[in-house]
């Protein structure tokens, strides 16, 4: 089974992507929405050719006045493993996983582009942050089922070669290679690439390192379908079926046992994607998701009880179109139960812009860190 990409490249880049980000701009007279529209269907145009040449360049021009804008570098990316230029590839996507950890695309590409130079653990572990950030990313998941298969097999594999008598792991290598197909390999019909064969692994979690100051994430309200590309080359050993190229929860021990555990998370990244989460509902004005995400002994600001403050939030939220939330990363530190989580704000509506630093304190209830009170300012 290949590593599934997605091939549509869409005029503007997803967050997740699910809710569109908004295009950067550099000078509305150099470089308008529109004209960066243009550049981008041309772009997308060339994609489709396959005139790769030509697509790198008008890309390279276009960030040359954008240099942050998300689509464009994640196009490159795109365009890059397509011209059988996996290191160069793996940089622009390694670098957007730095500035935009919240986008699960480049994470699934760095590990179609790690499969296809034999390098599962990184594959395995670029999988499950796109399926952190993103727990229903279905090519995700798929890609992560064909990269465990294969660890299994070379595991099955490697068993038999010290012990060749064992019928148990060689009924398990062949039921592993019946389940992902016995594929020696092939070429991408696309980039006539040799395309790898399947794998499995025991789940781990990488914990990643603290984020570097992003730029804001931006969130809006319309919903795209993500570019995404697959890119492989062949496993040297262990026969491999295709390999197609998260917010997962974990109740915080209160001592450590003496015994060998995965670590899911912490409390920071959990904490991170529930305040990215709830400015997400917040732009699609979805209020009860916002509401969720508010502890029950919630304390509104100004003396408001909690009932007026929900009407308030009603009143305020529903149908008041082109709400934009643009958050820094958090700045978060946990005492027990109680976090405290600091970043900047930017607010832009029809009636209302604000830009000012937000404090949260946040509470854990049960296994969710729920919002318990929230200041703006400084």
């Amino acid at each position: 089974m290949q590593l599934t990409p997605r091939q549509s490249i869409p005029l503007r880049l997803n967050l997740g992507f699910g809710k569109i980000l908004a295009v950067s701009v550099l000078s509305a007279t150099l470089f308008s929405p529109l004209a960066l529209a243009d550049n981008i269907t041309d772009i997308n145009t060339l994609i489709r050719s396959g005139q790769f040449g030509e697509a790198i360049t008008k890309v390279d021009a276009a960030l040359a006045l954008t240099p942050r804008d998300k689509q464009l570098r994640f196009m490159k990316g795109v365009i890059l493993s397509e011209q059988n230029k996996p290191v160069e590839a793996i940089a622009v996507f390694s670098k957007l996983t730095e500035d935009f950890p919240e986008l699960p695309e480049p994470y699934n590409n760095l590990a179609v582009l790690f499969a296809a130079g034999g390098q599962y653990d990184k594959a395995r572990a670029s999988l499950e942050m796109a399926i952190r950030t993103n727990p229903t990313y279905s090519t995700a998941h798929e890609n992560l089922g064909d990269v465990y298969a294969k660890l299994a097999s070379q595991a099955y594999d490697k068993a038999l070669q010290l012990d060749s008598a064992n019928t148990t792991a060689k009924t398990k290598l062949t039921m592993v290679r019946t389940l992902v197909g016995n594929n020696t390999g092939g070429t991408n019909p696309k980039t006539g690439v040799p395309v790898p064969v399947p794998v499995v692994v025991a789940a781990t979690k990488p914990v990643p390192d603290v984020p570097k100051l992003p730029a804001p994430v931006v969130v809006a309200k319309v919903e795209t379908k993500p570019a995404s590309i697959a890119l492989e080359k062949p496993e040297p050993k262990a026969e491999v079926p295709k390999v197609a190229v998260t917010n997962v929860e974990q109740k915080a021990k209160p001592e450590p046992k003496p015994v060998a555990k995965v670590v899911v998370g912490t409390d920071q990244e959990d904490i991170t994607n529930v305040i990215y989460s709830w400015a997400k509902a917040w732009a699609a004005e979805d209020v009860t998701a916002y509401l969720g995400y508010y502890a029950n002994d919630f304390q509104p600001a100004n003396g408001l009880s909690r009932k007026a403050w929900i009407d308030q939030r009603h009143a305020r939220i529903k149908g008041n179109d082109n709400i934009t939330v643009k958050i820094g990363t958090p700045k978060v530190t946990v005492d027990g139960n109680t976090a405290t989580a600091r970043f900047q704000q930017e607010y832009d509506s029809k009636q209302v812009h604000s830009n000012a630093p937000k404090t949260m304190v946040l509470t854990k209830q049960g296994n969710k860190w729920l919002i318990k009170n929230e200041r703006t300012g400084s």
